[in-house]
């Protein structure tokens, strides 16, 4: 059973039947399906259905050559809502079935995203012509959680949202920089890096952490596409799962700049929401590849 079928509202699931009668509703009544063909007599197929505006489930199979259908894996996702990034990706498979993770750099964080890509058929048609494994795509980022908290903002005035923005723009052209062998540009992240730990030392004597940190984004646990993130709510809405009824939170978030869709079931948010708060939480990192 998926752990995270929770996040997209199916949290009574409790035993194998109840995931069989779930999948055959899915291959049944899906959104969307596409298909392969493998050349070996079979069909790869691949059956997704939306069980909230933003959020289902998707199954990937095999038709043999006697019609008869073996279910390989599924997983709950969440749909992002705009464009994430436009970096070169590599796109490497899974040792142990037909899926496919990404990767690119981003400089915003200053850090390599690992993430589950969801339309790994249409990687798998374009995989002749993807040069390496990698490609120049725009990715649409999303991620499932199953626990969250609302957080306060730290309060801003608009000259210092600016300093800020400009601030993290000059960071991301200086990291472009050391990425290219530029020296000078090195010493002066590693002096600011210095600048910072030293500030926030002496800040943490009498602050709390949250209050000096705005946003994070940091690799969470042994599993390479899972992360621990603190964003701002940019937008959020309350979807209601079709078939379980349960309510799901699906959050636009901003984390320095990045834009994310989170989807968490209601049951596991701790907090109101509200657009300019923070969210909290532990995530599982995917994405959407569109050429």
């Amino acid at each position: 059973m998926h752990q995270f079928l929770r996040a997209v509202g199916f949290s009574n699931i409790e035993n194998k039947k109840q995931v069989r009668d779930l999948l055959n509703d899915v291959i049944i009544n899906p959104n969307r399906k596409e298909f392969i063909e493998t050349g070996r007599d079979s069909i790869l197929v691949e059956y997704s259905k939306n069980y909230c505006n933003t959020c289902g489930i998707t199954l990937r199979g095999e038709y043999d050559e006697t019609n008869n259908l073996t279910l390989d894996f599924y997983y709950p996702f969440v749909q992002g809502d705009e464009v994430s990034t436009s970096e070169e990706i590599s796109i490497e498979r899974h040792a142990d079935k037909e899926s496919f993770a990404g990767m690119c750099e981003d400089y915003r964080l200053g850090a390599t995203l690992i993430y589950y890509v969801q339309n790994g058929m249409s990687v798998m048609k374009q995989m002749n012509e993807i040069d390496d494994g990698r490609i120049k795509a725009s990715t649409y980022l999303s991620a499932l959680s199953l626990g969250g908290t609302i957080m306060l903002p730290i309060k801003k005035d608009p000259k210092q949202k600016e300093l800020l923005q400009k601030a993290s723009a000059d960071r991301s052209k200086r990291i472009i920089a050391a990425k290219n062998g530029d020296e000078e540009a090195i010493e002066q992240l590693t002096l600011e890096d210095i600048d910072t730990y030293s500030a926030v030392s002496k800040r943490l004597l009498k602050d709390d952490v949250f209050s000096l940190v705005d946003s994070f984004f940091m690799p969470n646990g042994v599993e390479c596409d899972h992360y621990s993130i603190l964003a701002e709510i940019a937008d959020f809405r309350l979807e209601v799962n079709s078939l379980s009824s349960e309510k799901v939170y699906a959050f636009n978030l901003n984390c320095n700049g990045l834009p994310l869709t989170v989807c968490i079931n209601e049951k596991d948010l701790l907090g109101e929401p509200e657009i300019g708060r923070r969210f909290k939480g532990n995530i599982w990192l995917q994405g959407e590849i569109r050429v």
